[in-house]
C-alpha cells in the first residue's frame, strides 16, 4: 500500500497532480460502487450544490452531479475500509511531507449521462480548511468516448484524467482550477478533501 501512497505523493511533488492507477483494489471499488447503486435505488443521493453549509447554492448549469456523504456512523464495512486506507495515507503523508492534515470529508459522487461540473476551485471563500482534493474512481471498462474526464488546468498545459476504476487523484484544493467534462454514461467516484484545522 505504501507504494501507491508514494506514487501519489511523488506525482504531486513533480507535477502538482498525483495519480495512482490502483490506489483502490478492484474488490473495494466494486463494493463501494454497489453501495452507490443501492443508494440510487433508495433515492438517497441529493443534487450537489456549490458553497458550504452556511452558504450553498444549486445551479444545474454549473454542476449536475448528485452526492451522498460517507460517515463512519453508517457502520458500512466498505466505507470504513476506505476510511482506514485514508487514515493510513494521511499518516504517511504527514510523516513524509509534514502536511499537518488533521481530518477529512468524503462523499459518493454520481454523474448520470450528460452530467458535468464546470471549472472551479475546491476552496470556500469563507473557509480554507481544505488542503488537498482526493478523488477515487469506481468505473470499470471506461473508454475515451465515455467522456467524463477530470480536466485540470495548469500553466504548463491542461491535464485530462480518465475516471477508470481504482485510480485516485490528489492535488491542492486552492491552487488548481479543474472541471468534469460531460459524461456519456453513468460515472461514479468517492470524492473528498484532506483538511487542516
Amino acid at each position: 500500500m505504501e507504494k501507491d501512497f508514494e506514487v501519489l505523493i511523488a506525482g504531486f511533488i513533480k507535477d502538482r497532480v498525483g495519480v495512482s492507477e490502483h490506489f483502490l483494489s478492484d474488490d473495494l471499488a466494486n463494493h463501494l460502487k454497489q453501495n452507490i447503486l443501492t443508494l440510487i435505488k433508495q433515492k438517497l443521493l441529493l443534487a450537489a450544490g456549490t458553497g458550504n453549509a452556511k452558504k450553498i447554492a444549486h445551479n444545474s448549469e454549473i454542476r449536475s452531479d448528485s452526492i451522498y456523504w460517507l460517515d463512519r456512523k453508517h457502520e458500512n464495512k466498505f466505507e470504513n475500509e476506505f476510511f482506514d486506507q485514508i487514515d493510513d495515507f494521511i499518516k504517511y503523508l504527514n510523516k513524509s511531507c509534514y502536511a499537518g492534515i488533521t481530518g477529512y470529508e468524503f462523499h459518493y459522487s454520481l454523474y448520470e449521462t450528460k452530467s458535468f461540473y464546470k471549472q472551479h476551485l475546491d476552496q470556500f471563500k469563507n473557509n480554507s480548511n481544505r488542503q488537498y482534493s482526493m478523488i477515487s474512481y469506481l468505473n470499470s471498462n471506461w473508454k475515451e468516448l465515455d467522456g467524463g474526464q477530470l480536466l485540470i488546468h495548469q500553466e504548463t498545459g491542461d491535464q485530462k484524467i480518465s475516471p477508470t476504476q481504482g485510480k485516485t487523484v490528489l492535488f491542492k484544493s486552492n491552487e488548481l482550477l479543474h472541471e468534469v467534462l460531460v459524461t456519456n454514461k453513468r460515472r461514479m467516484s468517492v470524492t473528498g478533501w484532506l483538511k487542516r484545522g
